[in-house]
């Protein structure tokens, strides 16, 4: 097999900001960003590819923390370190002076979901397989011994781990069978919400929305209530109160603010608010879930590891949980919050709203479907469309839902060019519009 000869870190960044996609309450101005990994070795046929995800300045750290992640990969065997990622995943962990730029959060664990990214997409591309294929093929104990329990024991042993998988494991294939035949995995649709677009816009993209079979759609809120309640008014005359609707204030408010500005517009009945105060603040988040309901209260895309969500399904806070395929710790942190949720009984809704995060949650999500949940009640997962022309393996939604991936990998891996052009400060993209 091939031996691993070098990890390359890519900072490329998408100029959204000009269009305001993706501008939210707290984030206005971003340029969707990737630390872009790609694992080389010494056959140019067998390479792996991953991601974290940033809005633009500061991606130039996650790029270097990511080179320092890479670095203890050169030179390794292929074949034995893709057959034991936990362990590989574990020894990276134990880096003690790079764990303590963390531990566990941050620049330098944004860093190790890239490089994990990679190693789990070249483990895949290996075994022919796309990603959630291969999580589906693995028995039990595998999965067990890939996920990182550390922590957990008080929330998950590793017996009940198991036991959770082994109960659901005879019966993936009829699952996978049920996805194929309504056309995938559910999505929902926040390209029409963002904050900074105007209302006939918001109207035209709501329009389009429903016409393209979306029953759920994503709203951000926060900036101002009577825009948010004008925005609302909009959204339920343009989708009807048959769909649902949620919305997201993406951290802005304090718990008190959170619950007085929710109940103004509790009267458009959406299906929850995300991130509506700190991503840390576990009893904030306990608080306003008891004062909103029914309105349903989620968060995740912040959620640094898998320790705040262990303390977010100990304390009642959340009903939606909405992990991020490149902020946790890549599949080996994902998959213990996977099993938590199935043992707590909160679905899983990934956030996607970034550059390559559809691309990623969709496996993510048909795996949960077929080997964990066994369930699509009050699971829809998160589809943006920006940006999925620079992947060589793009998502596919067809009918608000996300077609199953049939190519190796973990879709990451972005088009050779697309990486010239958006290199930043020194990509063919970058160099005109700073001599503009």
């Amino acid at each position: 097999m091939p031996i691993i000869t070098a990890v390359t870190s890519h900072d490329v960044r998408f100029p959204t900001s000009l269009s305001a996609d993706g501008s939210d309450a707290m984030n206005k101005d971003g340029d969707y960003s990737a630390a872009y990994v790609v694992v080389h070795t010494d056959d140019p046929a067998v390479k792996g590819y991953g991601f974290t995800f940033t809005i633009g300045r500061g991606n130039d750290l996650c790029v270097e923390a990511a080179r320092q992640r890479g670095l203890p990969l050169v030179g390794r065997d292929v074949e034995s370190t893709v057959s034991d990622l936990g362990g590989l995943y574990r020894e990276l962990a134990s880096d003690s002076q790079l764990r303590w730029l963390g531990p566990e959060k941050g620049v330098v664990h944004l860093a190790m979901a890239a490089v994990m990214n990679a190693m789990w997409d070249l483990a895949a591309r290996v075994a022919g397989k796309p990603l959630w294929r291969l999580l589906v093929d693995m028995t039990p104990e595998q999965l067990v011994d890939a996920a990182d329990l550390r922590y957990l024991s008080d929330a998950l042993t590793r017996d009940e781990a198991i036991g959770i998988l082994t109960e659901m494991a005879p019966s993936r294939e009829s699952r996978i069978a049920e996805l194929e035949a309504r056309g995938g995995y559910p999505c929902y649709t926040t390209s029409a919400g963002w904050l900074g677009y105007s209302d006939d816009k918001l109207r035209r993209l709501l329009q389009e929305a429903v016409d393209e079979g979306y029953r759920h759609v994503k709203l951000k809120v926060g900036a101002d209530v009577e825009d948010d309640i004008r925005r609302l008014r909009i959204a339920r005359e343009v989708i009807g109160w048959d769909a649902n609707l949620m919305i997201d204030a993406n951290q802005v408010w304090d718990v008190p603010e959170a619950i007085e500005w929710i109940g103004k517009l509790a009267e458009f009945k959406p299906m929850w608010i995300e991130e509506p105060t700190s991503p840390d603040d576990v009893l904030g988040h306990a608080a306003i879930r008891a004062a909103v309901a029914p309105i349903g209260v989620a968060t995740g895309e912040h959620g640094m590891n898998r320790v705040l969500f262990k303390q977010m399904f100990q304390a009642e806070a959340i009903d939606f949980c909405q992990l991020d395929s490149a902020r946790l710790a890549s599949i080996n942190e994902i998959l213990s919050v996977y099993l938590m949720a199935k043992k707590f009984d909160v679905p899983v809704c990934p956030h996607a709203g970034g550059v390559g995060l559809c691309e990623l949650v969709q496996h993510l999500s048909i795996f949960d479907f077929v080997y964990v949940s066994g369930t699509l009640e009050n699971r829809v997962t998160e589809f943006v469309d920006h940006l999925h022309e620079h992947f060589v393996d793009p998502c596919i939604v067809r009918n608000g839902s996300y077609v199953l991936p049939s190519q190796p990998g973990y879709s990451a891996e972005m088009f050779e060019e697309s990486v010239a052009e958006y290199s930043f400060p020194d990509g063919s993209y970058w160099t005109s519009a700073s001599t503009a």
